[in-house]
């Protein structure tokens, strides 16, 4: 094979470092196949134009060399001990936490959008497995009382829809999946609901492009039926049990979380307000010693806000989205920051709670927590009603663009998961795992969803719930493939329990049902370091770097 090696002044630059660093390394720059990058490779011997490379300009790609030499040296990664510890060889797990979105909702056609002029057209690469979305028969002749009609790019603003405990439950119709407009429809403006409306590829294209590039799942749900909180407690403790107060009307029921209310103490709440008992993968982190953080947009300042897609302000900090301040153990009542940078993911008065700036600092430090979960600002959340697709995609695209030019990345999952699936339709009857007799259940009858004991003895834990997305982007994320293997929102719990060997939380958790997202990843056929994709934040197109 032809030496493809050409001089450093050729490779495209993007950053300066001392050149004696990449020599020291035994580095060579490799143009390889792709126009757009230039890839270090390791070289057995140094060039024997040497001085020549010394005297070279001190431009070099310094995103693609970090990468590559991260896989071979871990400490260039500023990665700790306690992170390298593991059962696979992820040092890190970057959860990105969404709002409010069913697997149709974003994927019903996938991978075929309509691709009308001006948008940005998505079109699938050869051999991508189909998905359980909307067939022709679903679309055309769906048994709900309106049919799915496709939501153009142009008209991304949508009311948000009722996702209530019951609302979805009495939505499944008994498991026949036929009643969303009537039971979590709500009117768009003085039109008719878009409960089942859907968009494709030409405005969810990013997320269209990291399901073609990496691993997606079409057979994943919410742990419990229900709406935001119960969705984050889910993600972090696979419980909603434990609740004070015990009875709050539409919130919580025989010590059950089973709708929305603000964490009690934390400064920005209002409202009554409930705290929860028990433990949550947090607890569990800390006594193994090992890093992490839950990094949300405002944290800093929760009064600072943004205009949401609907032309209005909206707060960037919303308290009920942030799980670990419902447990005194892992709570940051105060907003108290970090002592410095270096305490980041650490125990200190900030108590692993950050505003989303703060996962940057730590990024770009290279003091990245192993286990770090993200929420954005809640006008890039892509909750309906004050955000959007387009609004999420800038979030989602910018936050792995730059988690991809890290050296960090050669040992990271990325995990692009959702709380809730807002009401939206999506026609897949999820497998009933737990059921529940409290007066909010009427999925077999009044009052009662099954009539089997529930999971550890707690009521109001109904589930699955409804089916939503779930992505895994990573160096050993299989590529362009869908998973089928039935998961939930604390399988993302399992796996970090097992990454690090934590043990499950017990005390009830859905962590005891939760099936696995090891089917997503290939850890004995790695990818080569720099399988990255860079998007376009406002198109959600391949960008390069």
């Amino acid at each position: 094979m032809a030496d493809e090696t050409r001089p450093l002044e050729e490779a495209r630059c993007f950053s300066e470092i001392d050149d004696t660093a990449s020599l020291s390394l035994g580095w060579r720059f490799d143009s390889g196949k792709r126009g757009a990058t230039c890839r270090p490779v390791l070289s057995t011997t140094l060039s024997e134009n040497k001085k020549k490379y010394m005297r070279l300009t001190r431009k070099f790609c310094l995103p693609a060399l970090l990468v590559a030499a991260a896989s071979v040296h871990p400490s260039i990664a500023g990665e700790d001990d306690d992170s390298n510890d593991t059962a696979y060889p992820i040092s890190h797990v970057v959860v990105i936490f969404q709002e409010n979105v069913s697997f149709d909702h974003y994927f019903a056609t996938y991978p075929f959008a309509e691709n009308p002029p001006g948008e940005p057209a998505f079109h699938a690469k050869k051999d991508t497995p189909s998905v359980n979305g909307l067939n022709e028969a679903l679309l055309t002749k769906n048994p709900n009382s309106l049919q799915p009609q496709r939501i153009d790019r142009s008209h991304v603003n949508t009311a948000d829809q009722d996702h209530d405990y019951q609302a979805e439950q009495e939505a499944f119709d008994h498991g026949l999946m036929d009643k969303f407009v009537e039971f979590t429809g709500t009117p768009q403006g003085t039109g008719p609901s878009k409960v089942m409306d859907y968009f494709d590829g030409n405005t969810v294209t990013a997320l269209w492009h990291y399901a073609q590039h990496f691993a997606l799942n079409d057979n994943s749900y919410g742990t419990t039926f229900g709406p935001s909180t119960p969705g984050a407690l889910n993600l972090i403790s696979g419980n909603t049990h434990g609740a004070t107060p015990t009875d709050l009307a539409g919130t919580t029921v025989q010590g059950t979380v089973i709708g929305d209310a603000d964490p009690t103490g934390d400064i920005a709440s209002s409202g009554t307000t409930i705290q929860l008992s028990g433990k949550n993968v947090g607890d569990l982190l800390n006594a193994k010693g090992l890093t992490w953080g839950f990094f949300e947009g405002g944290f800093d300042n929760p009064n600072a806000s943004h205009i949401g897609s609907d032309g209005n302000p909206k707060t960037d900090y919303i308290p009920h989205h942030e799980p670990f301040q419902y447990y005194p153990p892992t709570a940051n009542p105060s907003h108290l920051p970090p002592t410095s940078v270096d305490a980041i993911g650490k125990t200190d008065q900030a108590n692993h709670q950050y505003d989303i700036t703060r996962f940057w600092e730590a990024l770009h430090a290279h003091k990245l927590p192993a286990v770090s979960f993200l929420k954005a600002p809640a006008f890039q959340d892509g909750h309906a009603g004050y955000s959007d697709p387009l609004l999420e995609q800038q979030f989602l695209v910018t936050t792995i663009n730059e988690l991809q030019k890290s050296p960090e990345w050669n040992h990271t999952a990325i995990i692009i998961a959702y709380d809730d699936s807002d009401g939206w339709y999506d026609h897949v009857m999820s497998p009933i795992v737990n059921q529940s007799q409290i007066q909010d259940d009427v999925f077999t009858g009044s009052g009662a969803t099954g009539t089997n004991a529930p999971l550890g003895g707690f009521q109001g834990r109904a589930g699955y719930g409804p089916r939503l997305p779930i992505l895994v982007i990573s160096p050993f994320a299989k590529e362009n493939f869908v998973d089928h293997t039935i998961t939930d929102q604390s399988s993302i719990l399992r796996f970090i329990e097992d990454n690090w060997k934590l043990g499950p939380l017990g005390g009830g958790s859905f962590d005891a049902l939760a099936g696995s997202l090891l089917n997503m990843f290939d850890f004995d056929h790695r990818n080569e370091p720099d399988r990255r994709l860079f998007l376009d934040p406002n198109t959600g197109e391949p960008n390069g770097f």
